[in-house]
C-alpha cells in the first residue's frame, strides 16, 4: 500500500521565489517572496533561471485554468503517458484545495507513495511537479479555480489516470468527495507489479 509523504526542509538562498524540494524527488513547493510597499506587494511566481538552479528544466508549453463550483469536488488523478508526460507548476488562485501526488516513476525508490499539500490563494503557494506523477485535487470549499503551467500540450490520446481510492496507493482524502467524473471514477486498479515495471507507461 501507499505511503504518505511529508515535506523535507526548504532550501535557501532563492532570489525572487522560494523552493522547498519535498519528500519525492523533484516536486517542490514553490512560494514568491514579496516585495512590499504602501500600495501591496509585487512578487515573481515563475523564473526560468531560478528553476534551472534547482535543476528544473521547465519550459511552458501551455497555461489552464481549473474552476470548480463545489466544495469537495475531486478532479484526479491525472496524468500522460510518454512521450507526452508534462512537468506541472500548480497554483491555486481562489480557495484553498487538498493537493494530492503519486510516483509513478519507474525505478524511483519513492514509486507508488504519495504526498498531499495544501494549495490556497491565501498563500499564493505553488506545487511543481515533474513528469511521470499523477495529479488530483479536492476542494476545500466552493468556487475554487486553479491555474497551471504546463511543460507540454494536452494530448487526449495520452491521457490516463489512477483512480482517487485505488486500494494500491490508499490516498488519505481529508473526506469523502461530493462530485467526481464518470470518467475519473472508471479509473481501473493499477496492475501494480507492471507500474513498478513499465512506470506511467504501464496505464497506456
Amino acid at each position: 500500500m501507499g505511503l504518505p509523504l511529508r515535506r523535507a526542509g526548504p532550501s535557501v538562498g532563492s532570489r525572487a521565489v522560494i523552493f522547498e524540494e519535498l519528500a519525492l524527488a523533484g516536486v517542490f513547493a514553490v512560494e514568491p517572496k514579496p516585495v512590499l510597499d504602501e500600495r501591496g506587494f509585487f512578487a515573481r511566481t515563475y523564473d526560468k533561471s531560478e528553476f534551472a538552479e534547482h535543476g528544473l528544466e521547465f519550459e511552458v508549453a501551455q497555461a489552464s485554468v481549473s474552476f470548480n463550483a463545489r466544495r469537495g469536488t475531486l478532479r484526479g488523478m491525472h496524468l500522460q503517458t510518454p512521450p507526452y508526460e508534462e512537468a506541472k507548476l500548480i497554483r491555486c488562485v481562489a480557495g484553498s484545495v487538498h493537493d494530492v501526488v503519486v510516483d509513478l516513476r519507474a525505478g524511483s525508490p519513492t514509486q507508488l507513495q504519495w504526498l498531499e499539500v495544501e494549495l490556497s490563494a491565501k498563500r499564493r503557494n505553488a506545487l511543481y511537479l515533474p513528469p511521470g506523477l499523477a495529479h488530483g485535487f479536492l476542494t476545500l470549499g466552493d468556487e475554487c479555480e486553479l491555474d497551471y503551467l504546463i511543460s507540454k500540450p494536452y494530448e487526449p490520446a495520452a491521457s490516463v489516470g489512477v483512480r482517487w481510492d485505488d486500494p494500491s496507493i490508499g490516498i488519505e482524502w481529508p473526506f469523502a468527495p461530493v462530485l467526481v467524473s464518470e470518467r475519473d471514477a472508471a479509473f481501473p486498479d493499477l496492475d501494480v507489479d507492471l507500474v513498478r515495471e513499465q512506470g506511467p507507461r504501464a496505464l497506456a
